[in-house]
């Protein structure tokens, strides 16, 4: 994990704080056969809950939970470095929690639910040009949010032109301008495109066990193999796309390569015989026992 850190690249922020995101993905399984993971009367599952590092896209923290596990139990028992940011979904709205991160020093972005009553004092400048159409400074009402938290929050209304409707923001980052707090919840994405890659790649739709501890040995372990991946793919000078890279070590599993010299010439002709394991050991130094 170190080397992986040390190789990725920076996120593509200017600002120095830490960048994590925060959320979890259900992994559906038959409930007949896996039993033990109920999830709804006629359905079983398990959840996938990680923390995201948007340096590399890295995760530094997951965990398998039951599949009617909630997400905030999780996110409750997390601590974060004093000055970073956390960006997920409404999903893991606790005003409480949210509180607790404002009195650590710990920034947050996430959506507004639409029955949130926020009271807005302040409303600033918007830029000209952008999706912003909206930023405000105010309070959350005490009944919507289950306790007056005298603490001010911010409220930063965007355009999707994809979906053709406007999002509202929540943070407690009241410095960055609201462009940069827009492009934050919109590299959110990135903690999608990494469970889609370990669905579709790794394999995880469907379990060589019906065991819990089958299942969860297959997911760690493909977890791993999506870190080795990205390793591969920060040490390469060609311009591997994660899923072009999985598929053709797929095709090259029976073949005798030197990784770090393939990742960089994959279409070289594979050597056609196995290395002499034992061509660099003096066996006639070796004593017998």
């Amino acid at each position: 994990m170190n080397l992986a850190r040390s190789l990725a690249p920076g996120k593509s922020f200017r600002f120095k704080n830490k960048l994590f995101s925060l959320d979890a993905t259900v992994i559906d399984l038959c409930l007949s056969l896996f039993d033990w993971a109920k999830f709804r009367q006629t359905k079983g599952a398990i959840k996938l809950h990680l923390l995201l590092d948007h340096d590399g896209y890295l995760p530094v923290f997951a965990a398998v939970s039951e599949g009617r596990q909630h997400e905030l139990a999780v996110a409750r028992s997390l601590d974060f470095p004093k000055g970073s940011i956390v960006v997920m979904d409404r999903a893991f709205i606790d005003y409480k929690l949210f509180a607790k991160w404002t009195d650590q020093g710990v920034y947050f972005v996430t959506r507004l639910k639409k029955k949130a009553d926020f009271l807005a004092y302040e409303h600033r400048p918007l830029p000209t040009t952008g999706p912003v159409r909206g930023d405000q400074i105010g309070m959350l009402n005490a009944f919507v949010a289950g306790g007056w938290w005298r603490r001010e929050f911010r409220v930063v209304t965007i355009w999707d032109e994809v979906n053709q409707r406007e999002i509202q923001l929540l943070t407690n980052h009241l410095d960055f301008a609201a462009s940069t707090i827009a492009a934050i919840y919109k590299d959110r994405w990135q903690i999608e495109i990494f469970f889609k890659t370990l669905k579709q790649n790794l394999k995880i739709k469907t379990f060589v066990g019906s065991s819990a501890n089958a299942v969860r040995t297959q997911i760690w372990t493909a977890l791993i193999a999506l870190l080795l991946i990205k390793l591969l793919q920060f040490r390469s000078r060609f311009a591997w796309a994660i899923s072009n890279l999985i598929a053709l070590l797929r095709w090259n599993l029976f073949t005798y390569r030197d990784l770090w010299l393939w990742i960089d010439r994959p279409f070289d002709t594979p050597q056609q015989s196995p290395p002499q394991q034992l061509e660099f050991l003096d066996l006639d130094s070796i004593q017998p026992v």
